[in-house]
C-alpha cells in the first residue's frame, strides 16, 4: 500500500474525529452555561476550551483578550483561520478522502463529500446561531455515520486499518485533554463539595462531562450510584469496555498498528503496546494519588509521539 494513500486515510479519519470532538466539548460549554452560575465560572470553562485545543494564542491574536461565548463559538465552528475548527476539520476531512477517492468505498466517499457540502449549507442559512445544541448533534452524527459507513463497506485490507488507527489515537487525544481541563475546572473540594449548593453544581459539571463524552448512561450502568470525580476519571482512563475511554481507544492503536506492522516498526508497535499495557494494569487510586494532571500530561506526550512515529514509519512525511 503507498504510503501516501495511507497518509490521506489516516488524516481524513482524525479531522472527522476532531471535528465530532470540537462539537461535544461546545455543547458541553453551550449546555452548562444554560445552568445558574457566576460569569467567572463561565468564563472558566469558554477559556478551557480554547486551553483544551491549544489555540489560546491563535484566539487572542483574532480577538484579543475578550474571551466571550459567541466569540469562541464562532472561532472554533466557522473560523478558516482556525485548524481546528469545524469547518477547518470536515474540508480537511472531504480533501483527504478526494485524494484517496479510489481507495474509498462509494457509500463512504459519498458520505464524506455530502457532510462538507450539508456543513457550508448549514451555517449559510444561520441554522446554527438559532439552535447550536441541534448543530452539534448533527455533526456528532455525521462522524458516527462515517465510522458506520466505514466498518459496513470497506474491505478490511491495511486502509481500512489506517483509517481505524486515525480514528482512535485522535480519540485518546481529546479524551485526555478533555479529562485535564474539566478536572482543573471544578471549583469545589475535589473528594466532595461542602454545601448543598456546591453539591449541585458539581452533579450538573461531572453529568455534562458525561454527556459530552457520551457516558452518562453508560456510568449509570456500570456504577449504580452517585456521580463522583473519582469514578468518572476511572471510567474515561482505564474501563476498556467504554468507547471513548483511554483504554478503549488505546487497545484499538495497538490492535490495528499490529496488523500493518512492518520490518521498521517494531519500536513503535512496543510503545504502544507498553502504553496501553500502562493502563490496563493501572489503578485509579494510584493515579489520583500520584497526580491526575500529571498522569494525562505523560499520557498525551506519549500519544504525540506514537502519532509522530506512525507518520515515520507509515505515512508521507507531512504537515497538518
Amino acid at each position: 500500500m503507498l504510503s501516501r494513500t495511507a497518509d490521506h486515510l489516516f488524516w481524513m479519519s482524525r479531522y472527522t474525529e476532531r471535528a465530532e470532538n470540537t462539537a461535544r466539548m461546545l455543547d458541553i460549554n453551550y449546555q452548562t452555561s444554560l445552568l445558574p452560575q457566576s460569569t467567572a465560572v463561565a468564563q472558566v470553562g469558554w477559556e478551557g476550551l480554547l486551553v483544551i485545543s491549544e489555540l489560546m494564542p491563535i484566539y487572542t491574536a483574532k480577538y484579543g483578550q475578550d474571551i466571550t461565548p459567541r466569540n469562541v463559538m464562532d472561532f472554533m465552528v466557522r473560523d478558516e483561520s482556525n485548524p481546528s475548527s469545524i469547518c477547518s476539520c470536515l474540508r480537511a476531512a472531504r480533501e483527504n478522502a478526494r485524494a484517496v477517492r479510489g481507495a474509498l468505498t462509494t457509500e463512504l466517499w459519498e458520505t464524506q463529500n455530502a457532510t462538507w457540502l450539508k456543513l457550508a449549507g448549514y451555517l449559510k442559512s444561520k441554522d446554527f446561531e438559532r439552535d447550536p445544541g441541534a448543530f452539534f448533534e448533527w455533526v456528532k452524527h455525521r462522524s458516527h455515520l462515517s465510522r458506520g459507513v466505514a466498518v459496513g463497506t470497506m474491505l478490511q485490507d491495511e486502509a481500512f486499518h489506517f483509517y481505524r488507527m486515525g480514528s482512535f489515537l485522535e480519540r485518546a487525544d481529546n479524551t485526555a485533554r478533555l479529562l485535564d481541563v474539566k478536572f482543573h475546572a471544578v471549583q469545589s473540594d475535589f473528594f466532595g463539595a461542602a454545601n448543598a449548593q456546591d453539591q449541585e453544581y458539581d452533579f450538573y459539571h461531572w453529568s455534562a462531562i458525561l454527556r459530552s463524552v457520551s457516558g452518562f448512561e453508560v456510568y449509570r450502568k456500570v456504577y449504580r450510584d452517585v456521580i463522583t470525580p473519582e469514578r468518572v476519571a476511572e471510567l474515561l482512563i482505564l474501563r476498556p469496555d467504554m468507547p471513548r475511554s483511554l483504554a478503549a481507544s488505546m487497545n484499538e492503536v495497538v490492535n490495528n498498528l499490529a496488523v500493518v506492522a512492518n520490518d521498521t516498526s517494531g519500536e513503535t508497535l512496543r510503545r504502544a503496546g507498553k502504553l496501553k499495557a500502562d493502563l490496563q494494569y493501572a489503578r485509579i487510586d494510584e493515579i489520583l494519588s500520584t497526580g491526575l494532571h500529571a498522569f494525562l500530561t505523560q499520557f498525551l506526550d506519549r500519544v504525540n509521539e506514537l502519532g509522530g512515529r506512525i507518520s515515520q514509519d507509515f505515512l508521507v512525511p507531512t504537515v497538518h
